[in-house]
C-alpha cells in the first residue's frame, strides 16, 4: 500500500492542528508510520483513505459507531429532519420525544430525567457538578483502573497528562480500584463527608467479581456518596439498556453517549429526578447550572438517536455485536495459538467490545510489538486499534480479518524469536496518550 496523500496531508494538518488530529486517540502517535492518515469515505465496516486503500475497520469511530458507517435507517432520518432546521430559539418537539424513548430504553422506573449534550465529557462533569451540588461536598473518586472519564479538570488532573490543571484542582479527585471493595471503603474512609460520588464503569475488559457492584452500591449509600455510572461505551453496546442492565445495578446518575448516534454527536445524562431537577426550575434550593449547551439538542441528531434506538428494537444489534465477536476472538485465539504466541497476543473482554493484548518476547506489555502488530493488521487491509465489532462486519468481514491476523501473528512470532521489532518495524513505536512529554 501507498499512503503518499496521507503523508503530504499530515504535513499540513500538524501545521494547523494541534497533534494533527481533533481526538489523541485518533493522533500519529496510536498508529505505526505506515498507515492511512486520513479517511475518505466509509461504508458498513469498511472505509477508504485518501489514497484510495481500503480496509475493514474495528473500533469505527472510537466505538461510536454500532451499526456502521453511513446505516441507511439512520441517514434517511437525519435528511428528513434537517430541511426543517436543526436549532431554534425555543425546544424542538422532538426533544420531548428523545427524552420518552431513551427513558423508555434504559427501563428508569424511578421517574427519571434525562439531559442531552454533544458528548460524554459534558454529561460526565455535569453529573459530577450535580453530585457535588446535592451532597454539599467537593471531592470525587474514581475508579483508576478505567482509562477515560472526561475531559474537563477534575479526571484529567488525575491523569498522567495533568498539564495546565492546577494543583488544588487535582486534589480534589481520588481513586479507587476496580474489583477491590476494601479500596472503596477506603477511599470513603479516608475523606470522611468529602466524597460526592463515584464515578466508574460498570464493566470495562475485566468482568465484575460476585458482590463487587452491589457493594459499592451499598458504601455509596451508607456513606452519602452518589454513584455514578459511565455507560458511554457500553450502553448501545453491552445490553439495549447498558451495563447497569446486565449486572443489575442502577446509578444515581448515568451518562450515555457514543453508538447512541450511530456516529452523529450526541449523549445523554440520565438520573434521579430529586438530583437532575437542580438544574432545573421546580425546587427553591441553590440553583445549578447544569448542562447549557447550544447545539445539545439539535434536531438531526435527536433524530439518528431515535432511529437507533429503533433498529435496537427491530433489529438484533446487541446479539450480532455478541455472535460476531465471538467468532472473532476464536480465530484470533485460534491464529495465535498455530504461531506459538498465544502467551504474548490474544484478547480480552466481552465479545461485544474486545481489546488485544501484546506482549513481548518477557510477556511484558509492549508498545513496540502492539505497533507491530497493528502495522502488519494494516498492510493485510485491517485498521484495529481494538477488535470492537459493529452490526455491519459480516461473516465474510471476520474471516478477512482472522486471516489478516494470522499473516500479522506470522510476523510477530518471527520478531519473539529474535526477541526485538528491530528489522520488523518501520518507523517509531506508538505510545500512550496519556504520558507527560512526548
Amino acid at each position: 500500500m501507498r499512503f503518499d496523500v496521507s503523508r503530504e496531508m499530515r504535513e499540513r494538518a500538524h501545521a494547523m492542528i494541534p497533534g494533527g488530529a481533533h481526538t489523541y486517540a485518533k493522533g500519529d502517535d496510536q498508529y505505526p508510520e505506515d498507515a492511512p492518515g486520513f479517511i475518505a469515505r466509509g461504508a458498513g465496516c469498511h472505509v477508504w483513505d485518501v489514497d484510495g486503500n481500503e480496509f475493514i475497520e474495528y473500533g469505527m469511530g472510537l466505538r461510536a459507531v454500532t451499526l456502521g458507517h453511513g446505516y441507511a435507517p439512520v441517514v434517511d432520518a437525519v435528511l428528513r429532519t434537517l430541511p426543517h432546521g436543526s436549532n431554534f430559539t425555543r425546544p424542538a418537539a422532538i426533544e420531548v420525544e428523545a427524552a420518552e424513548r431513551l427513558l423508555a430504553l434504559v427501563g428508569r422506573h424511578d421517574g427519571a430525567m434525562v439531559k442531552f449534550a454533544k458528548h460524554g465529557s459534558d454529561a460526565t462533569t455535569a453529573a459530577v457538578k450535580l453530585a457535588r451540588a446535592h451532597t454539599g461536598r467537593d471531592m470525587v473518586a474514581i475508579c483508576t483502573d478505567h482509562p477515560f472519564f472526561s475531559t474537563d479538570d477534575w479526571f484529567i488532573g488525575a491523569t498522567a497528562m495533568p498539564g495546565g490543571v492546577p494543583g488544588p484542582v487535582r486534589s480534589l479527585t481520588a481513586g479507587f480500584r476496580y474489583n477491590d471493595v476494601d479500596s472503596v471503603a477506603a477511599v470513603l474512609a479516608e475523606h470522611p463527608g468529602r466524597i460526592a460520588a463515584l464515578v466508574m464503569e460498570a464493566e470495562t475488559t475485566v468482568a465484575p467479581a460476585p458482590g463487587f457492584l452491589a457493594a459499592v452500591r451499598r458504601l455509596c449509600d451508607e456513606h452519602g456518596a452518589l454513584l455514578v455510572i459511565d455507560e458511554t461505551l457500553t450502553g448501545f453496546r453491552w445490553h439495549d439498556r447498558g451495563a447497569q442492565a446486565v449486572h443489575e445495578i442502577t446509578g444515581d446518575l448515568a451518562v450515555y453517549g457514543k453508538a447512541m448516534g450511530n456516529g452523529f454527536a450526541i449523549s445523554a445524562l440520565v438520573g434521579r429526578p430529586d438530583v437532575m431537577e437542580l438544574g432545573g426550575l421546580r425546587h427553591d434550593r441553590e440553583r445549578v447550572f447544569l448542562l447549557s449547551t447550544t447545539h445539545g439538542a439539535e434536531t438531526h441528531a435527536l433524530a439518528a438517536a431515535i432511529a437507533v434506538m429503533d433498529t435496537y428494537a427491530s433489529e438484533p444489534v446487541v446479539e450480532t455485536l455478541y455472535r460476531q465477536g465471538a467468532r472473532l476472538a476464536a480465530g484470533v485465539t485460534e491464529a495465535a495459538a498455530r504461531h506459538g504466541v498465544s502467551d504474548h497476543v490474544g484478547v480480552l473482554g466481552r465479545d461485544c467490545n474486545l481489546i488485544y493484548f501484546t506482549k513481548d518476547a518477557s510477556g511484558e506489555r509492549s508498545q513496540p510489538f502492539r505497533t507491530l502488530f497493528l502495522q502488519e493488521l494494516i498492510a493485510n487491509g485491517i485498521i484495529a486499534p481494538s477488535f470492537s465489532i459493529s452490526y455491519a462486519h459480516t461473516d465474510t468481514d471476520v474471516d478477512r480479518t482472522i486471516e489478516a491476523v494470522d499473516a500479522a501473528l506470522a510476523v510477530y512470532a518471527k520478531a519473539l524469536d529474535a526477541g526485538s521489532v528491530n528489522g520488523f518495524l518501520r518507523g517509531k513505536p506508538v505510545a500512550p496518550v496519556f504520558r507527560p512529554y512526548n
